[in-house]
């Protein structure tokens, strides 16, 4: 049972959450401004209409200045409980122009199981998607479950980075390095100026973690971060067992790369996720 196999599985089917034309429209069509309001608006849903602050703690690297400019306008546009409805609508249009079939139910049933038993004390986003209705149809059921379970490992990751002593904007300049980003790419996607972005560099290097890129203890610090998130999300595949984690597995990695190959938006991501390259290479 590999959590990181696992993650890059479901990572691809809750992507089309956001940054798909069939999203946007939706989020368009009730009045947001821009596409970043539509994504902060239907990633905080689940937590009621949430203060700015409050998201972006619960989100970790994006610059407060990027969060305000989205939140609390958005509760004006609509309640929380319409952007949660929003982004099923988004979701449904997505999923149905690029899968060539809907028939998940089995995947479905396995993913639910698998987030009954996703940790939430201590995880704001992964409780918060926890408490809502499970859909009725199989493939929007697929979505919630994999969700839950995204969003419960994305709060463990933040403990981990926590625990690193990360600030987000250090996270993100270790990260870029870690993966090969251009650094003003991941500034700019997450709302950081260059004098903030050069300030964690300077502190960065004065803990010895970086020089024009990771040092060894930097890569060391990195990888200790990954085990850790990876080792808190076990939990749900300790109970959905070993057989039933294996069939999860192949269920959902010919539907990871069906995604990943039509979904431009996951190649872009600042996650730097690509299902087909890390999976199918």
């Amino acid at each position: 049972m590999d959590p990181r196999a696992l993650w890059l599985r479901f990572e691809p089917y809750h992507d089309v959450t956001y940054f798909t034309p069939e999203s946007r429209a939706v989020t368009d069509a009730l009045g947001c401004k821009g596409g970043w309001m539509g994504y902060f608006a239907m990633r905080a849903a689940p937590l009621g209409a949430a203060a700015p602050q409050t998201v972006t703690a619960a989100f970790y690297s994006f610059h407060p200045r990027m969060v305000a400019r989205a939140l609390p306008d958005a509760w004006e546009v609509a309640p929380p409980e319409r952007f949660l409805a929003a982004r099923l609508e988004g979701v449904d249009g997505a999923l149905r122009r690029m899968l060539p079939t809907l028939d998940v139910a089995e995947a479905a049933d396995l993913a639910v199981r698998a987030a009954a038993a996703a940790p939430v004390a201590g995880r704001v986003l992964g409780a918060a998607n926890a408490a809502l209705p499970v859909p009725d149809e199989p493939h929007l059921k697929l979505w919630q479950a994999c969700t839950t379970l995204r969003e419960s490992r994305g709060d463990g990751h933040v403990a981990a980075l926590v625990a690193a002593d990360l600030t987000p904007c250090e996270t993100l300049v270790l990260f870029g390095a870690d993966k090969g980003l251009e650094g003003s790419y991941l500034r700019q996607a997450r709302g950081w100026s260059e004098e903030e972005w050069a300030q964690a560099e300077r502190s960065l290097t004065e803990r010895g973690l970086f020089d024009r890129g990771l040092t060894p203890a930097g890569r060391t610090l990195r990888e200790e971060v990954e085990r850790r998130t990876d080792a808190a999300a076990r939990h749900p595949w300790q109970a959905l067992g070993e057989e039933g984690t294996a069939r999860f597995l192949e269920l959902m990695t010919p539907l990871a790369l069906a995604l990943g190959r039509q979904n431009d938006a996951m190649r872009t991501n600042p996650m730097a996720i690509d299902p087909v390259a890390q999976i199918a290479g």
